[in-house]
């Protein structure tokens, strides 16, 4: 992959399909990047309001004949201003850009989030950031988008001002699937209640996460259960428990059930992803992977005995067999 210009840092480098364009707010954009609609927020998860919000930048590039790019933030802004507080991220950098390509978007400028860029009123935001250094040929953001210093600027401010120089700004309304409004703060919650169902209702697909399998400590491999074992990110709230999942591995989707938590019945150590992949013996350590998590199972809990665990586990593999025989297979 060839990026347009200094690599971006490590946590948001791109898929293949993808090109992200890191901004120095002290250095030009090449021309050959300006120009373009811009799809403006966090997109945070690419949840079904976002996918529709580029959509919407897609129809006008295509009106415009012009690109259709993202601009977002890295990291999240609430991570800067209440970092004792971090958000839980659904979709790590990486995985937004590559999300953001699927929606209609193979360009993403990434914006460095610090307090300077937060100490810039919005009014330079929009005439020296959107409409000089990227030269915008259009801008659409969601009807809550708010931007510049203390949050000032508004949907309604950035098309009166963006307006004024004939840049055409579309505004897009809260995103209803099934009569309820989507957001990445409701997807959170679904999250953290362990409903991974409603979760990829809201986001249009199951919510996944990606790592590399890390050498564990064999305990299950000793029960008859050999895990893939995965470290997620400090600020997962994921509901500790057991989920049906698919694990994809070089480029396939496999069937499976995973553990998250701290495993009660052995150490209550720090949390983690345990992975047991149906039917696979291939050496997965070192190895990344996604990992969906398609239905909640049960809560976490302690067992007495060790046979009483795998009696346990047993059943988790059925119940799991059975979710993901009716759920349609993923797409590579």
């Amino acid at each position: 992959m060839t990026f347009p210009a200094d690599a971006p840092p490590a946590d948001v480098q791109p898929s293949q399909a993808h090109a992200a364009f890191v901004l120095d707010i002290e250095k030009p954009v090449p021309d050959a990047l300006r120009g373009a609609v811009l799809a403006l927020g966090n997109f945070d998860g690419v949840h079904r309001g976002h996918v529709e919000l580029a959509h919407v930048a897609v129809a006008m590039a295509a009106e415009h004949g012009a690109k259709a790019a993202a601009l977002t933030f890295e990291p999240h802004p609430r991570s800067v201003f209440r970092p004792d507080q971090p958000v839980f991220r659904l979709t790590p950098p990486a995985v937004k850009l590559e999300l953001l390509c699927q929606a209609g978007l193979p360009l993403t400028f990434v914006l460095p989030f610090d307090r300077g860029v937060a100490a810039i009123s919005a009014e330079a935001f929009v005439d020296d950031l959107l409409l000089g250094k990227l030269g915008a040929a259009g801008l659409v953001c969601g009807y809550d988008f708010h931007f510049g210093r203390g949050r000032a600027g508004s949907p309604e401010m950035l098309q009166a001002r963006a307006g004024v120089r004939g840049v055409p700004v579309a505004v897009v309304p809260p995103y209803a699937w099934a009569g309820e409004p989507v957001s990445s703060t409701l997807i959170r919650i679904a999250l953290e209640a362990g409903d991974v169902t409603r979760a990829a209702d809201f986001l249009g697909r199951p919510w996944f996460v990606r790592g590399v399998v890390a050498h564990g400590d064999k305990r299950g491999r000793d029960l008859g259960y050999p895990t893939a074992n995965m470290h997620l990110a400090r600020d997962c709230k994921l509901r500790y428990g057991i989920y049906a999942v698919r694990m994809k591995i070089d480029d396939a989707w496999h069937d499976g059930v995973a553990s998250f938590g701290s495993r009660p019945t052995f150490d209550d150590g720090a949390p983690r992803l345990e992975t047991f992949v149906f039917d696979f013996s291939g050496d997965l350590y070192d190895k990344q992977v996604d990992v969906a998590l398609v239905s909640w199972l049960r809560g976490e809990a302690k067992f007495d005995t060790l046979a009483a665990l795998i009696v346990q586990m047993d059943a988790d593999c059925v119940a799991a067999r059975d979710i993901l025989a009716k759920t349609p297979p993923f797409l590579p």
